[in-house]
């Protein structure tokens, strides 16, 4: 499980999650600005750091880099709210605390991941009609 990222990961993270394309250094930096102060080689520290985490990939072009995050924020999320499910004594009360601590917004969202997950399951698909035996279906005898 990985752990939870810091603020400025975070920060860089969510550019190059929602731009969801290979990025610069130069790219994240420009962005950061518009809403701190930050050097160029905090960013391109930051970057290396979450390539060697496992966070990003990055791939030589010209003199820099462009980095590419490896997997999702939701699987991101999905992940650390798993692992702090993991780490309670109590499970479902913990879950239930959680619920009581939803929006209804995201109580509506909770439902349609539980029925698309579901849904998605081997075991919660229907059995396969059975044919009869003698291949009579649907095209059998009288029609």
């Amino acid at each position: 499980m990985p752990r939870q990222l810091g603020e400025l990961e975070d920060a860089v993270m969510t550019r190059v999650w929602q731009w969801n394309r290979p990025v610069t250094v130069r790219e994240v930096l420009e962005d950061l600005q518009q809403e701190r102060s930050i050097a160029y080689t905090t960013v391109m520290t930051v970057l290396d750091n979450l390539h060697q985490k496992g966070w990003v990939r990055r791939e030589v072009e010209g003199r820099a880099y462009r980095y590419t995050a490896v997997s999702t924020r939701a699987a991101y999320s999905a992940a650390l709210m798993n692992e702090a499910w993991a780490q309670s004594d109590n499970p479902a009360a913990a879950l239930v605390a959680f619920f009581g601590m939803m929006s209804p917004e995201q109580r509506e969202a909770l439902e349609d991941a539980v029925r698309i997950a579901r849904r998605d399951t081997p075991e919660a698909a229907p059995p396969p009609a059975e044919t009869p035996e003698g291949g009579e279906g649907a095209g059998g005898p009288g029609r």
